[in-house]
Formats: C-alpha cells, sequence, structure tokens
C-alpha cells in the first residue's frame, strides 16, 4: 500500500461475530424456495450470508483501527462501536432480511460513512471520490453468489469467469435483471389462470420473473401439443386389479405416469448363454413404509420379464444389491449366474454399446405412488429422430469426474435415452419460439423493436425479449440435469434423482425417466417455478454486468473492492462438468452471445485447476496451478482499490491437528503463493456451512467450508527482519488480536475455540507478511510452514493458565489434567507438581475439585460437582471449580441457570473464558473429542449465558464480565 494513501483499517481485519455469520450460513442451506442457487446448479457456491457479511465488514472501517480515521479512541469506544457494527451484521445475515430494505439500508449506510471518511483522510487523491462508492469485482465469479450480495449491499457489481457457464449464471443474477427492473409483464396469462396476478408495481426484477412464468407455461403446452402423446396415461383394467389390492379402487381411471424405470443390459460372457442380461443394482422400488414395492425380473425362454410386487421377495436375496456383485460394472447374469468383470463390462460398453429396456412404471396415485410392470406402459412408436447438433463432442476424459465415460457414454448426447432427446430439443426450440412471441408481445405492451439485443447492450423490446429466452434456455438446462439417463429412482423419497447428486458425471445402471407434463419431481413447470421464485429474490437495485475474462489477464478489477472465492486445486473440474450444461445452453443462447459460446465446449486449457490428465502429471499440475494462481492473485493485488483489503475464500481441507497446531500442506502452499503474489495477509476467517456438533469423531476440530484470507498489498520498500524480530512482535501484537477475538465487549459472541485457532492465524501471518523476508538464523527466509509454528506457539503461550493471573489451584488443575486428563495418577507425582505451583494436594481437594485417597489423585468430572454450590459462600474458589460449575449448569440446566451462576461471580469471567479456551485447545490436540466439545459449548453460548445474568443482575462493574 502507496504511504501517501492513509486507509483505516477494516472491520475484518480486527473482529467479526463469526458465530452468527457461520449460523445463518448452515441455516441458509436448508432454505430452497426463492434462494439464487436454485435459479441454476453450480457447485460449491459461497452461502449468502457469508457473502453478504465478508463485503460489508472488508468495507466498513474497525473503530478501534490504529491507521487514521479512529487513532486515539479509547478501547472501551472502540468496543461500543464495534458492538454496534456486529449488530448490523447479526441482522445483514439472516436469511428472512436479505431482501429487508431496512436492514439493507442500515448497512449501506455505514458502508457510505466510511467511504466517506476515507476519502476524508485522502482528498484530491485519484479513486477518493467521496460522492461515488467504487465498484466491485470477482475475478473468479462462478455462481455469482459473491457478487449478488455485493450488488445487494448498494455496490456496481462485476462478476468475471473463463466458464460461459458461470458468465451466463451472473448474467442472470446481477446484469439483466437491473437492466430490466421494475418493468412490469407483458406475456400471455397461461390458459388455466382466470387472471393475471394483481400488482400495483412490479418491483426489483418481479415483472421480468413473472414473465418468464408466463412463457414458461406457454412452453409446456406448446410442447404438449408436439410430444404429449409420446408420454400416455395408464389406464387400470380389471386383469391389472386381479391380483393388486391397491389397483382395485382406481378400475377404469387413467394414471399421471411419473417415471418410466430402466436397466442397463449386456450380453453375458459364459459362450453356453449369452443372455441379454440386466444390469440391475437394486431390486428395490420403494421402501417408504407402507408402500412398499419390489421388482421381480425372470429369464424364461429367451426372454427378460419384469413384475411388481408389494410384499418382500425373499427368495431374490439382498435386494438392495440386485445383480451387482462387487463394485461397479461387476454383475452377475440372471440366467447362469456367471459374474462379469468390470473389465468385460466397460469393454462391451465401449465396442458395442450398452443396451437398455423399461423394468417398471410409475404413477401417481390419490394416496401415494403405484408401481406397475412396464409392459403396461410400451414405449411409443415412430418417435422422431432428434437433431443432436452440437451434443455430439467429446466429454473430458477426466478419469475422476467423469465416469460415464468409462462405460461408453463419452458424449453429452449419450447421456440421454430417445424420448429424453426428443424432449430436450423440442423444448430447447421452443426457446427460440418464445422468445420471437416475448419481441412481439413487448411491442404491443409499448416497446420499441430498436434491434438491439443484449449482448450491444440493448434495453428495448429486442434485448427483453432475449433476456426472457436466458432464462428460459436455463430452465432448459435444469431440466436436463433431472432428464438424463444418469438419473436414479430414490427408493425411500420416491423421487427422481437428478444428474449432479455429487459433483462428478456419474454411472447410473438402472435409470429413471421422468415426465415432463407431470406434476412430480423433475416437471417442466416445477423447473420453471423454481427458477422464477429465485429470479424474484435478485436485488436488481444497481447496475451489474458479467463477462468472460481469464483472472490471471483481466483489467476488470482495477480500483475495485474485490472478493473472490477461486477454484481449490484439484477438488473441482468445473469446465469438464459443465459441458454437460454448456452444449444445452449453446443450442438456445449462441444466436444471443456469440461470443460466449464460439466453441464447442466449455474452455479448458487456461483454467486453474489442477488436473493431471490435462498436464501430464500430478507435479505438472500442481506447477501449473501455483503458477497461474500466483499469477492471478498478483493481478488483483495490482489493480484492487487501495482504500479496501482484498477477501479471497480458500476451500480449507485435508486439516492436521499436532502438537505445533492446525495445519495443512495445501494450506500452507496456497499462503505462500499469496504472499509471493505481493499481498500481506491481514485476516485468515473460518466460515462453515456444516456445522452440525462442530466436532468428529477422530476427535480434531471440524474443518471450515473454507477459510477467507484478508489480504493487502504488501508495501514495496517493506524491510527485511530477524527470526528473534519477528517472535518479539507476535509478544507484543498478538495479545491484543486475540483479546479482541475471545474478550470483545458486554453481549457479545466470542469466537469460538473450534474457529479461534484458524482466525488467529490472521494477526500473526500480518505480521509475518508485512515483510519482504523474515531471516532465520542461517540467513534463510522462514517458510510460511515455520511462522505457522511460532505463530501457534503464542497462541497457546496466551492461552496458558500460566500466562495469566491465575490462582495457584488452577495452575495445579490445568497441569494435572494436561498430563492425565480424567484419570488417577501417583499422588507423590500430584505433591510434586501442587508445591511447583504454589499449592497443596490438600488445599486443592479443599477447593472440591480432586479426589485424593489410596495413593492416587484424580480432577472430578464437571458432572460429579455438587448441585446448589453458591460461589458467593465458598471460601475457596479456584477458576477451575468455576469453570466446571458454569458447564454443569449449562449441559444439565441450559443458559438461564449458567447465567444466574456467572451473575453471583461476575469478577470470575474473564478468566473463565480464558481458561476454557486453553482447555479445548489442549483437549483438541489430544484428540479428546467429548471433553473438548463442553469448553467449545460453553463459549458458543457466552453470549446467551451473559445475557442471562444480567437479566439477574450481577454485582460488580458493567465491564467485570468482559475486562
Amino acid at each position: 500500500m502507496s504511504s501517501s494513501i492513509k486507509v483505516p483499517k477494516k472491520l475484518i481485519e480486527v473482529a467479526l461475530p463469526l458465530d452468527d455469520i457461520n449460523v445463518a450460513s448452515v441455516r441458509e442451506k436448508s432454505i430452497r424456495h426463492g434462494h439464487p442457487s436454485t435459479l441454476h446448479l453450480w457447485w460449491a457456491r459461497r452461502p449468502l450470508a457469508a457473502a453478504r457479511a465478508v463485503i460489508f465488514a472488508q468495507m466498513v472501517n474497525d473503530p478501534g483501527g490504529q491507521r487514521g480515521y479512529y487513532a486515539g479512541r479509547t478501547k472501551k469506544q472502540a468496543d461500543q462501536e464495534r458492538e454496534k457494527l456486529f449488530d448490523i451484521i447479526r441482522d445483514l445475515v439472516k436469511w428472512e432480511n436479505t431482501n429487508n430494505e431496512t436492514v439493507l439500508s442500515r448497512a449501506r449506510e455505514v458502508i457510505w460513512q466510511s467511504w466517506r471518511e476515507t476519502c476524508d483522510l485522502n482528498k484530491g487523491k485519484p479513486g477518493f471520490d467521496r460522492e461515488k462508492l467504487p465498484a466491485f469485482h470477482d475475478p473468479f465469479a462462478g455462481g455469482g453468489a459473491i457478487p449478488l450480495e455485493a450488488q445487494r449491499l448498494g455496490l456496481e457489481s462485476h462478476a468475471s469467469d473463463l466458464n460461459p457457464v458461470a458468465v451466463i449464471i451472473n448474467k442472470a443474477m446481477i446484469e439483466i435483471p437491473s437492466k430490466f427492473s421494475g418493468r412490469a409483464p407483458s406475456g400471455p396469462i397461461p390458459s388455466h389462470e382466470k387472471q393475471a396476478s394483481l400488482h400495483d408495481d412490479w418491483p426489483s426484477a418481479k415483472g421480468l420473473a413473472e414473465d418468464v412464468r408466463r412463457y414458461g407455461h406457454w412452453m409446456r403446452e406448446e410442447a404438449f401439443k408436439r410430444i404429449g402423446h409420446y408420454y400416455p396415461e395408464i389406464e387400470i383394467t380389471d386383469d391389472m386389479a386381479k391380483e393388486r389390492y391397491d389397483l382395485k379402487g382406481l378400475i377404469g381411471k387413467k394414471l399421471t405416469v411419473i417415471a418410466w424405470l430402466w436397466t442397463r443390459t449386456l450380453s453375458c460372457p459364459n459362450p453356453a448363454c449369452g443372455c441379454e442380461t440386466p444390469l440391475l443394482s437394486s431390486f428395490i422400488l420403494s421402501s417408504k413404509k407402507g408402500n412398499e414395492a419390489y421388482l421381480i425380473p425372470s429369464y424364461t425362454n429367451g426372454k427378460l420379464r419384469f413384475d411388481v410386487t408389494l410384499t418382500n421377495p425373499t427368495h431374490l436375496g439382498e435386494l438392495k444389491n440386485g445383480f451387482k456383485r462387487g463394485m461397479s460394472g461387476i454383475f452377475e447374469c440372471i440366467n447362469c449366474g456367471t459374474v462379469t468383470s468390470r473389465d468385460y463390462t466397460a469393454e462391451q460398453a465401449i465396442t458395442k454399446s450398452l443396451r437398455s429396456v423399461q423394468t417398471a412404471v410409475i404413477c401417481e396415485g390419490k394416496n401415494g405412488r403405484i408401481y406397475l410392470p412396464a409392459r403396461y406402459s410400451p414405449i411409443p412408436e415412430n418417435m422422431p429422430t432428434p437433431d443432436t447438433h452440437g451434443l455430439n463432442v467429446e466429454l473430458s476424459p477426466n478419469p475422476r469426474d467423469v465416469w460415464c465415460r468409462n462405460f461408453g457414454l463419452k458424449t453429452p448426447a449419450n447421456l440421454f435415452s430417445h424420448r429424453q432427446l426428443v424432449a430436450l430439443t423440442t423444448f430447447s426450440n421452443l426457446v427460440q419460439e418464445a422468445r420471437a412471441k416475448t419481441l412481439e408481445d413487448a411491442v404491443v405492451s409499448g416497446m420499441p423493436n430498436d434491434g438491439q439485443g443484449l449482448d450491444q447492450g440493448g434495453l428495448a423490446g429486442t434485448a427483453y425479449a432475449e433476456a426472457v429466452s436466458v432464462y428460459l434456455a436455463i430452465i432448459s438446462d435444469k431440466v436436463a440435469d433431472y432428464w438424463s439417463s444418469v438419473c436414479s429412482w430414490h427408493s425411500s423419497k420416491e423421487l427422481i434423482r437428478n444428474t449432479f447428486g455429487r459433483q462428478a458425471l456419474p454411472m447410473v445402471w438402472d435409470f429413471a425417466e421422468a415426465n415432463p407434463f407431470c406434476s412430480s419431481s423433475g416437471n417442466w413447470i416445477a423447473m420453471v417455478d423454481w427458477t422464477c421464485k429465485a429470479l424474484a429474490h435478485v436485488p436488481g437495485n444497481k447496475f451489474g454486468i458479467a463477462r468472460q475474462a481469464d483472472a490471471a489477464t483481466q483489467l476488470i478489477s482495477r480500483e475495485k473492492v474485490v472478493s473472490t472465492d477461486p477454484p481449490y486445486y484439484d477438488n473441482i473440474g468445473y469446465a469438464d462438468l459443465s459441458d454437460f450444461f454448456y452444449v444445452w445452453m449453446r443450442r438456445s443462447l449462441k444466436q444471443i452471445y456469440p461470443d460466449l459460446f464460439g466453441t464447442l465446449s466449455v474452455p479448458k486449457a487456461e483454467e486453474l485447476v489442477a488436473m493431471p490428465y490435462r498436464h501430464g502429471s500430478k507435479e505438472k499440475a500442481e506447477q501449473f496451478f501455483m503458477g497461474g494462481m500466483t499469477r492471478a492473485i498478483h493481478n488483483l493485488a495490482e489493480q484492487a482499490h487501495p482504500a479496501f483489503p482484498v477477501t479471497i475464500y480458500y476451500a480449507f481441507k485435508q486439516s492436521e491437528t499436532k502438537d505445533a497446531g492446525t495445519s495443512s500442506t495445501g494450506w500452507e502452499t496456497f499462503l505462500e503463493a499469496v504472499i509471493r503474489a505481493g499481498f500481506a495477509i491481514t485476516g485468515t476467517w473460518p466460515m462453515r456451512t456444516e456445522m452440525g456438533t462442530r466436532m468428529v469423531s477422530s476427535g480434531t476440530n471440524a474443518l471450515a467450508s473454507s477459510i477467507v484470507l484478508v489480504c493487502q498489498k504488501r508495501d514495496q520498500d517493506a524491510e527485511t527482519i530477524s527470526r528473534r524480530q519477528f517472535q518479539k512482535e507476535l509478544r507484543e501484537h498478538m495479545p491484543e488480536a486475540l483479546e479482541t477475538m475471545i474478550g470483545g465487549v458486554e453481549g457479545s459472541t466470542p469466537i469460538a475455540p473450534v474457529d479461534l485457532a484458524q482466525a488467529a492465524i490472521g494477526p500473526g501471518m500480518g505480521i509475518f507478511s508485512q515483510y519482504q523476508a523474515v531471516l532465520n538464523q542461517d540467513g534463510s527466509p522462514m517458510n510460511v510452514h515455520d511462522a505457522l509454528i511460532l505463530i501457534n506457539r503464542e497462541i497457546t503461550d496466551y492461552l496458558s493458565p500460566d500466562s495469566g493471573n491465575f490462582d495457584n489451584d488452577t495452575l495445579f488443575c490445568s497441569s494435572w489434567f494436561d498430563q492425565y486428563g480424567w484419570n488417577a495418577g501417583p499422588f507423590g507425582e500430584a505433591d510434586t507438581l501442587s508445591r511447583a505451583k504454589g499449592t497443596t494436594v490438600n488445599g486443592v481437594r479443599n477447593a472440591g475439585v480432586i479426589e485424593s485417597g489410596g495413593g492416587k489423585v484424580k480432577l472430578l468430572k464437571w458432572d460429579n460437582y455438587p448441585d446448589g454450590w453458591d460461589p458467593q459462600t465458598d471460601e475457596r474458589m479456584p477458576v477451575w471449580e468455576a469453570l466446571h460449575h458454569m458447564i454443569r449448569a449449562l449441559n444439565t440446566k441450559g443458559e438461564v441457570d449458567a447465567g444466574s451462576l456467572l451473575a453471583r461471580m461476575p469478577e470470575k469471567g474473564e478468566h473463565i473464558r480464558q481458561l476454557a479456551y486453553h482447555l479445548y485447545t489442549l483437549c483438541e490436540r489430544k484428540k479428546w473429542t467429548e471433553e473438548a466439545r463442553a469448553y467449545n459449548e460453553l463459549i458458543t453460548s457466552w453470549h446467551g449465558i451473559v445475557s442471562s445474568s444480567h437479566d439477574v443482575g450481577h454485582r460488580g462493574t458493567q465491564n467485570d464480565l468482559f475486562e
């Protein structure tokens, strides 16, 4: 950062209400209707709550910052101001406040206030116009959560990505809605509806969303006229009901089919048999209690037959395995029992292609699903040959993510049955017709046909018609996810699993074919509704633009606020997987965006993912990734607006918890790349989307879904320091940073112990990375790994009871716990240790925290502490005892009772909290999962406990609990 620019520290560089953000991010995973993730599938999106909080915190000045505007403010004043900002974030991250203008306006006002304060410190300098906020840019925009939330916070939002599918998703979320915000719909009301929805106005993108809904219904009606007869209903006859009690009341009625079930087949490898054997992976059609159904396959006189029974066919053996006999591709012949090898199955699939045969049909019933044999619904004849132009490109030979290639499904066209291709091409063609109809209706409503499309920046009829067709093309993509031959039937939930149930193109042996015109999972209208609800939920309040660009060479970031979620090493093959969607999107949108869809498949050569199959080896793939990522991050460091830190999400995994602290080879390598790119790292915040119990059975901390790195451009004239000087600065500055994280102000939520180890790395790395180099004693530059060891050591020292004003009994208990946990140890050792800590075994026993007898000493566990304890009458009360009584009260009676206890000893609050952090860290490293959970839960409940203590009324000064 240039020394001539004065920039206050940002909130994200100092403190965050991390637990509130993480709780909201977890809750968001259960939100479906209206969530932007339902607009179009994308892999590994960031939660909106996290993205919104991060952008806000990186733009807002920290009240206690030592740079510029807030210099000289007392700690108490800074804490109180910071807590007000925390309250804004707590409201901001709640899902129900996503479009709450009162909450959003409050956040936007604070952003503006901070910006003007910063401009006042830099009057007359380029880029500091107090009347215009800097724009925002995400150069790895992907699924678009981050640019969307920047726009929601009132920023002009720019998104770029190399992947055309990602670009379209971002256009659909931030660019197109802002062009047509507030426009009333002009499309035809669906024929089954009496009148249009009554609205006085159509704010944001709601009018556009309504038109997408109307034309989506029009497409369904048109498609049904053309191909509806290929999806016939099934009439229940007397013969069908003779042996099926569940069909008795349905005789004469026509049932709509939900899905047709198929199994792939191949020729038995036994030359003496050679039958067409089904590759069934399960005989269970439904395991739902009260509606069980099973498939009974048989082979008689050279013919396969499939029947359906509602009673358990025990003679078939392990029903959930079908004919599977081991790993994928190994099956037993239905006729002779010969078991195929995986190689044989793959060879047959590739050289001769797997065939498929229908096994069952599933219908909509009055009280649930109706399962029938396939022969009741014969395949329609004379279906047209679908136009597969553009669908015959090769899928990437990605051995990890594109499994279907191993068994002959090598092109997108191979992933669909004949009837599925007929349906998808029909709807794809109707997108073009819908565009023409939208234009006609828009002109009638008063929008001129100026011939200027979206790609030319148009805002009138032509562009509006193209805008509607973009969303209709997205809906076509969504149904393709449910209409492929690698979709399976979920027997317990009785619905179709989509293609991308995981981050891979799988191989499915028995697949489910959805009915586009039914009302169950995967139908066209359901996808229309999902898309329109998501579109209606986007802000559309500020200018937005999405472009295709390589992050390493783009110039879009210049003078912009930057937050981004780059690909993590080899975690997801985005380009390889998105070919599935690209080919369908290209059919519908190439005329609208000719440059974006100029290639037959998604560009892959420049994609920053470490794929060994592309680069020849794992080592070369790693070199490509790290080199390219360093260039991309350097590009950000050079261009980003100097008034704001850059925030980078890192997908944290492969964590190891050792004596030196939490580390990861991938994590350390990524930090090295960021530092080499010219950044100093001033914050590391764990963002979670998987909370659960926050602990895993192995005893290690539950991994964060991602770590947010907070980065500032390092001064070009940064000096070099020695290892000793680095350690000195850690000792001087880390305690204050840790105190802010775990202490906070009255009523605030401290960072949970499970998150502290990762968050506390931030200020330590801030010291390390601000220098050109830290030199070891031999003159060699210290690497990130060694720096992390020293940083973690400082964290441990700070949290250790020996570093504070803890009583001697607590010092003894802490050391004894470190050695023996809750187990008994020799009295002689306890006697020696107690003397060293300035106490005695008898004294500690009198305090009520140990048992001593028979030559053994043992700490009492919290659940063995007596009920009815009163700290105000306890004549010998070590912090150790107070802490474990608090844990007992919380776990047996809840926050109110724990708060009541704290109210009677407010002067112990700070020490109780610090000891809990220390003991959590100790337990985590020793892999004592249950013990660690108790300390973590006390801290995560601290806000509620303190609130309860004030409800009761504690004695002492207002800040006794925190200072």
